[in-house]
């Protein structure tokens, strides 16, 4: 994807997370009585503005697209009329400026319900939670998993994809429990595994978890289809060999196969395959052509067999999806708070944490992929800046939703001089963040 096109895609999920997320905040004002003087995507000089109502609010699109804003008629920011008293934000009740704050983040969690819910009903093709033949030496292996079994269930709760699988396999192990896998092999033979992840260091669980504890997926690169006049054709490749090796280096699965033919277009490559009882020695020559932003890549027009078997297409009714929508934000939206702790206590490095750039190449990666994974990955944005807007510091919400909690203990608001103070601490914390995200944008992007 080009450079133009991943800011594009970046801007249209500030955009959008943004216009939720401030809408939340402008919806209850209004329900609570609330004049609202000014809705604003973006800050600094404004590009576009329409005054639109009876309040004649202005809606702006800023410049600096970072970020947005809604502005209320409050006695604090300058002098209200009186007869427009009763619409100050600061005059309202302590739960009618306690529901308001909260509605930005709780409308970002449930536009990720939305989204979610909607795919689980749309249905996408999702890898089958079958393994692959685990190394020896690592926890899999040890607890007698084979290639070809399949995992049905962990703890007790049903597994239905690879991703769900991974998801509680990390879970498990950021709270270093065990986890027992129920499995069935391909002779439909019924066993339990468990797997004891609690010696798993932070490191390791930062990484590719499933990997470093031996679980697989399962994959064959078996040749199937086989177009006519393609490199694979001249190359001498049948339906049913099943690739060994590609340029010296073993093949675990078709994914290997492919990464390999796409990184060397134009250049020959040998090819060990296993047809029947012999082994095969070939050598292909990938053709040259163009893949997705431009960029040439290899094709020798041969599909793999047997994909199918590894791949389901899971969807649900309209009841389900929204129950399993909300479970799901529910539950990334915990793991995202344990993330947090454990990168304040040390446990977990906070190289994690990640800035614009990183974001935007998220952006454009995801809709490169295409509209449902591009969905997905706003989904999950905007679930991040829920639970970054409800966390206790001063100038987010969670640090107004903290005055208020003072306030219904006290009986009375928080002073002037205990909230500038707060407003210095939590701009001090905010910097730093940002400059954790920016240095590990910057760091991402110089070590490639």
């Amino acid at each position: 994807m080009s450079l133009l096109q991943t800011i594009a895609a970046f801007i249209v999920a500030l955009g959008v997370l943004i216009v939720v997320h401030e809408y939340g905040h402008y919806l209850v004002a209004r329900l609570c009585g609330v004049k609202v003087l000014r809705f604003s995507v973006g800050f600094g000089r404004a590009l576009f503005m329409r005054r639109i109502g009876s309040d004649r609010t202005e809606w702006v699109i800023a410049a600096i697209p970072f970020g947005g804003y809604v502005k209320m008629l409050d006695e604090r920011e300058g002098p209200v009329e009186a007869t427009e008293l009763a619409r100050a934000f600061n005059r309202q009740n302590v739960w009618k400026r306690l529901a308001i704050v909260v509605a930005g983040p709780l409308f970002n969690f449930l536009f990720a319900i939305f989204v979610y819910a909607g795919l689980f009903m749309y249905g996408l093709p999702e890898a089958r939670p079958v393994l692959g033949e685990p190394p020896a030496g690592t926890l899999a292996a040890a607890a007698g998993l084979h290639a070809g079994d399949t995992v049905r269930a962990t703890d007790g709760e049903p597994v239905e994809t690879w991703q769900d699988l991974r998801w509680r396999v990390v879970q498990a192990a950021l709270q270093g429990q065990r986890v027992r896998l129920e499995t069935v092999n391909e002779k439909g033979h019924l066993s339990d595994a468990l797997l004891d992840l609690s010696g798993f260091s932070a490191t390791e669980i930062e990484g590719d978890l499933l990997e470093r504890a031996g679980l697989r997926r399962y994959s064959v690169a078996i040749i199937g289809m086989l177009e006519d006049n393609s490199p694979a054709k001249r190359a001498g490749l049948l339906p049913g060999d099943r690739v060994l090796e590609i340029g010296g280096t073993p093949v675990r699965g078709w994914g290997d196969f492919v990464r390999v033919i796409q990184a060397n277009p134009g250049r020959p490559i040998g090819v060990v395959v296993q047809r029947g009882a012999e082994r095969v020695q070939l050598e292909v020559v990938p053709a040259e052509v163009k893949g997705p932003g431009g960029k040439i890549i290899g094709r020798i027009g041969a599909g793999g067999q047997g994909l199918d078997k590894l791949f389901t297409r899971v969807s649900y009714g309209p009841v389900a999806s929204f129950v399993k929508a909300a479970g799901k934000t529910l539950d990334i939206s915990v793991f995202s708070l344990k993330m947090l702790a454990k990168m304040l206590i040390g446990q977990v490095s906070w190289k994690h944490i990640s800035g614009p750039v990183t974001i935007a190449d998220f952006a454009g990666q995801s809709a490169q992929m295409g509209f449902t994974y591009y969905l997905t990955f706003l989904a999950l944005i905007s679930i991040s800046l829920g639970v970054l807007n409800l966390l206790p510091i001063p100038l987010l919400d969670g640090g107004h939703l903290m005055y208020y909690a003072i306030e219904l203990i006290k009986g009375r608001p928080v002073s002037e001089r205990a909230m500038e103070l707060g407003q210095r601490v939590g701009l001090a914390l905010l910097l730093v963040m940002m400059a954790f995200a920016f240095y590990n944008d910057f760091n991402r992007l110089l070590s490639g």
